[in-house]
């Protein structure tokens, strides 16, 4: 008898089987089918290599191909090929080693055991792939598709900082749109990632409008709808959305982003590129889909119209519902104070979206998000985005913002708004080493900084 018609037992079959599944090539080996067995573990341990080789050394690099749509189909199509030559070489390890015909009870227990086999490779790949699949649809919701090539090594067109407007929005029962109660820049340094945080108050009074149609009809300064709004910097959003005459050309759902990115820079006196906007009752749905966000309230939060409701204090675990009233509530307190929260809501929420949370939870959270988040960051810039992001982690994040008694809201002084801002950005903290903890704006010029870390604990 030949190795390669030795008679293998339900036990040894088994284990073949197993250890080709872990190593290419265990049974051909085994059966004398050296060359082939020697090909599939040379095989094996380069695919391998790859994959660690991707994942440990150019993590951030894979990260930012998982959010090309391009690159997810690749990776999809990739994904379902090795599943499949996965599953065969289980298959021809299992024939190769299989008992004989004879012995019915160990031909069944091998089978068995090698359809669970493929099971284990095939249900995790193709869950892998769904997400790829989920991911696509996520990109393509959220983020504009441009063809417009970026250079590799310059993606910002030389740009020393990018500014990007991250709004809160909110909207209410009875009242009509869209209010935009939580604005806030990040002006983050493209080359050190360090990140400055302006906040700016939602009832600042009198905001003057960008040069054009909006100017013209608000020489003064922003007055609202009519004389029963307020004219706060929070219904510019709306407003233009309202009348597309004060931003002509420009599509219906881009046309408030289009102003009050336009106002808001105005204000700061830096231009304001990007708008990210977080739909509230949507992010509600996100904390949900998460299983729910761990913070600490330092005093008892009432909340409700009516007074209907109260959050006790202590650190707990809040619901969505109960995070929304977290971030949105003014009973027995002020806009300042409910700004301070919403910071600290959204860092609470970074920290706690872990990797194993957003996978358990992915579908959830990718149908949530769709809901719940807007922006006009195109696809092409997503890497460079990403790339950026990882620079943030190892960089110093300072917050200033605009509320008294630095700024009179109902009077607001734009030259010390614009004059503070550009001294902030002429301070350059130096780039904290991975591990050190994150300090807050404790540089000289600040007024009420805010520390990320100690706000929110």
């Amino acid at each position: 008898m030949t190795s390669r018609d030795r008679d293998f037992g339900p036990g040894a079959a088994i284990a073949l089987t197993l250890g080709s599944a872990l190593l290419w090539g265990v049974a051909h080996v085994a059966t004398d089918r050296r060359k082939t067995g020697f090909a599939l573990m040379v095989t094996y341990v380069l695919v391998l290599a790859v994959i660690i080789t991707a994942v440990t050394a150019f993590g951030t690099k894979v990260l930012a191909l998982a959010v090309q749509p391009l690159w997810l189909t690749v990776f999809s199509v990739a994904l379902a090929a090795l599943a499949l030559a996965w599953s065969a070489v289980i298959v021809r390890s299992f024939v190769l080693v299989r008992p004989r015909r004879s012995n019915a009870v160990g031909r069944v227990l091998t089978a068995t055991f090698t359809a669970a086999l493929c099971a284990l490779v095939l249900v995790p790949t193709a869950y892998a792939a769904r997400l790829a699949y989920v991911s696509h649809d996520v990109v393509d919701s959220i983020f504009t598709a441009d063809m417009t090539p970026i250079v590799a090594d310059d993606p910002w067109n030389g740009a020393a900082r990018i500014n990007v407007l991250l709004i809160g929005a909110d909207s209410a029962p009875g009242r009509p749109g869209v209010r935009t109660d939580s604005m806030t820049v990040a002006s983050v340094d493209t080359a050190t990632g360090n990140t400055t945080l302006f906040g700016l108050p939602r009832n600042l009074e009198h905001v003057q409008m960008p040069r054009g149609p909006a100017r013209r009809r608000f020489p003064q300064g922003f007055t609202g709808d009519g004389p029963d709004t307020p004219g706060l910097l929070n219904e510019v959003f709306q407003y233009a959305e309202d009348y597309p005459e004060t931003v002509p050309g420009v599509r219906r759902g881009q046309r408030g982003p289009d102003l009050l990115k336009r106002t808001v820079s105005d204000i700061l006196g830096i231009p304001v590129t990007y708008y990210a906007m977080v739909d509230m009752k949507g992010f509600a749905q996100i904390i949900d889909a998460m299983g729910g966000v761990k913070v600490t309230i330092k005093q008892p939060i009432v909340y409700g119209k009516y007074r209907e409701g109260l959050l006790s204090a202590g650190t707990r675990k809040l619901s969505g519902q109960e995070a929304l009233w977290f971030g949105r509530s003014r009973t027995d307190s002020d806009d300042y104070v409910r700004m301070g929260r919403q910071k600290c809501l959204l860092y609470a929420v970074a920290k706690q979206a872990d990797p194993v949370t957003v996978l358990n939870s992915f579908e959830k959270l990718a149908a949530a998000t769709k809901r719940a988040i807007s922006t006009d960051v195109p696809q092409n810039l997503l890497p460079p985005f990403i790339e950026l992001s990882d620079r943030v982690k190892h960089a110093r994040i300072r917050s200033l913002s605009f509320v008294p008694p630095l700024i009179n809201t109902a009077a607001p002084d734009w030259s010390l708004i614009r004059a503070k801002v550009a001294k902030a950005l002429a301070d350059r903290p130096a780039v904290r080493a991975p591990g050190q903890p994150r300090a807050g704006a404790t540089v000289q010029g600040y007024d009420r900084p805010i520390a990320l870390d100690a706000a929110c604990h």
